[in-house]
């Protein structure tokens, strides 16, 4: 087997096509079609099926896709290093963000990273659920996770700071007139929420329990904007950190007492390169404010 055939095969499955994956890998279609024949009869397993929808991996095509991802990545790795001279690093950098967590530091630690080290292509996504997070690390899917704290973090966590969450209320709301809101005043306010697997939800889940508060939930939403666009229209009040508010509506964010804050850690790869240790020191260097406790 070759690191080529599992990168044909990868593609194949993300295509669904022999030949979108030829025009993806910008090989000939004979080329691509002979590699994942030879793999099969080498490994003596049917990957794909074929359906009205396009091929689809065999459930021993997929556990063995999960292995090969592995490996690609892994070579890439080995050969961004290799290459590695200091400002000429070349390679791919992979990075999962915790929906909700380091909105602000995170684009800025990444634009500094696009300065130092131009030629490094940079893929990042947002992942609400914790626990897809820690599978996709112990996979070996990801360079960094940016993560909230949780029980389940992984013990080469980096705490970068704590992301201070505040409440934001309709644009008529009473409670405007305050400084700072106490979680009491909103014992009988509908609550606006996320996925109940999301960390954002879990965050909530937990202030209202340790505050005896029983939330009615006016709705769940799945991204931190929509909240924060619904509360202003008053559908509900939202929780969600300080530096997920979009320009135009801080003026109807207030920080509530108890104080709301959630450790952020970083999570790199157990054998970290140059691209994923520079990114990591950038995030420490981004400011990370809490508000001050309430009088």
């Amino acid at each position: 087997m070759s690191l080529r055939q599992f990168e044909y095969a990868l593609a194949v499955a993300e295509e669904g096509s022999v030949t979108a994956a030829a025009e993806s890998l910008r090989v000939a279609q004979p080329s691509v079609s002979q590699q994942i024949r030879g793999l099969e009869r080498e490994l003596g397993v049917t990957l794909f099926a074929r359906t009205p929808s396009g091929l689809v991996p065999t459930s021993a095509g997929r556990a063995f896709l999960r292995e090969a991802e592995v490996a690609v990545v892994a070579a890439r790795r080995a050969r961004a290093t290799a290459r590695a001279g200091d400002e000429e690093l070349v390679g791919e950098l992979v990075v999962a963000a915790q929906m909700g967590f380091g909105t602000r530091q995170l684009p800025s630690a990444l634009g500094a990273l696009a300065r130092r080290f131009p030629r490094v292509e940079v893929t990042v996504f947002e992942e609400p659920n914790s626990a897809e997070l820690e599978r996709l690390y112990r996979r070996g899917s990801l360079d960094l996770s940016l993560m909230a704290a949780c029980e389940r973090s992984p013990e080469r966590a980096h705490h970068l700071g704590d992301e201070a969450f505040v409440v934001v209320l309709g644009e008529q709301h009473p409670l405007l007139t305050a400084d700072k809101v106490d979680l009491q005043d909103l014992a009988s306010e509908p609550w606006l929420r996320f996925d109940r697997d999301s960390a954002l939800d879990g965050v909530l889940h937990s202030v209202l329990r340790d505050n005896d508060l029983t939330p009615a939930t006016a709705a769940r939403v799945t991204q931190t904007a929509t909240a924060v666009r619904w509360a202003a229209h008053g559908l509900g009040v939202a929780l969600v950190p300080a530096s997920t508010v979009p320009d135009g509506y801080r003026h109807l964010i207030r920080p509530v007492s108890p104080v709301v804050a959630q450790p952020v850690i970083a999570v790199l790869r157990p054998t970290p390169g140059p691209a994923e240790s520079a990114l990591l020191d950038l995030l420490h260097r981004e400011p990370w404010h809490l508000p001050a406790p309430p009088a």
